[in-house]
């Protein structure tokens, strides 16, 4: 599933060529694909055709555009969604929705909302201000959703404090996405292992020092999936472009059992992990026992 690296690869690529157009037409070809959307295909169509899009935005793995009067275009991704920027004379195979934009400075322009599993959506969504920036406003389908570790208004002392207060297990925290957004199993696994923490450790027990070092790894390994364009082990994440990520070759524990841990050479494993799996290396990653483990 796409995580907030991906996510924000594709925010990038839409931005500049997509703020500014007009949805010239709109065709719904999976209805499925509306799942988040209050209404039939039709309600879609006509509430979109003829809207302004604005600079997208996001918040952990949602993203959005927002059209003014209070509403936005709000996608998701789901397990295989990709949203691919295309001119007018390009198709793709499994495009859900089709919608035709017209740029004052690009031209005619096609985006492609092409989703294998038909588990991510495409919806519009009202806009709701925000409680701790009441200035800025996100689709009522996020605002549950916490804010994310590269979101400039995230606050640390907040997120440390609710953290080492929950009774639950570190790697429970990070998939929250009530308390931090846009960390998935990926990223999860490489900032844990980074940290020297295992997923298991309850998190009260966790020192303050370990909690900042957690978190600054989170944001690390972000940072530096950003770069190399996000994680791609398929087709299912593509970029605007069509063009895989390559950050899957950095990945030091996620996906690598039976290989060297990086930082020991002893072998990574996977253990199973709330229907999914775990990845680390059981030498370097201990639950520690005792008052805040760190």
């Amino acid at each position: 599933m796409p995580e907030l690296p991906e996510v924000e690869v594709v925010r990038a690529g839409l931005e500049p060529a997509i703020t500014g157009a007009t949805a010239a037409s709109v065709t719904v070809y999976d209805e499925r694909s509306l799942r988040r959307h209050d209404g039939p295909s039709e309600d879609f169509i006509d509430r979109l055709t003829g809207r302004v899009f604005q600079s997208p935005q996001r918040r952990g793995k949602f993203l959005w555009i927002p059209l003014g009067d209070g509403d936005a275009l709000v996608a998701h991704l789901g397990m295989s969604g990709q949203v691919l920027l295309r001119d007018r004379s390009t198709d793709d195979r499994l495009t859900r929705i089709r919608i035709e934009l017209d740029h004052p400075d690009h031209g005619e322009l096609r985006l492609n909302f092409v989703d294998q599993r038909i588990f991510g959506s495409m919806s519009i969504d009202s806009m709701l201000p925000t409680g701790d920036q009441p200035h800025l406003a996100v689709p009522s389908q996020v605002a549950h959703i916490a804010r994310d570790p590269l979101d400039p208004f995230f606050d640390d002392a907040k997120f440390l404090r609710t953290l080492t207060a929950k009774r639950t297990t570190v790697k429970r925290a990070l998939l929250d996405q009530t308390l931090i957004s846009g960390i998935g199993n990926i990223y999860a696994d490489e900032a844990l292992w980074a940290a020297r923490v295992h997923y298991n450790q309850p998190t009260e027990s966790l020192s303050r020092a370990k909690a900042i070092l957690l978190l600054a790894e989170v944001r690390a390994v972000f940072v530096k999936a950003l770069v190399e364009g996000g994680t791609s082990f398929d087709t299912q994440y593509l970029n605007v472009n069509g063009e895989s990520g390559y950050f899957a070759h950095s990945l030091n524990v996620y996906g690598q059992q039976g290989n060297a841990c990086p930082r020991c050479g002893r072998l990574v494993v996977r253990e199973q992990f709330m229907n999914r799996g775990s990845h680390l290396c059981r030498f370097c990653q201990r639950v520690r026992v005792g008052s805040r483990a760190g």
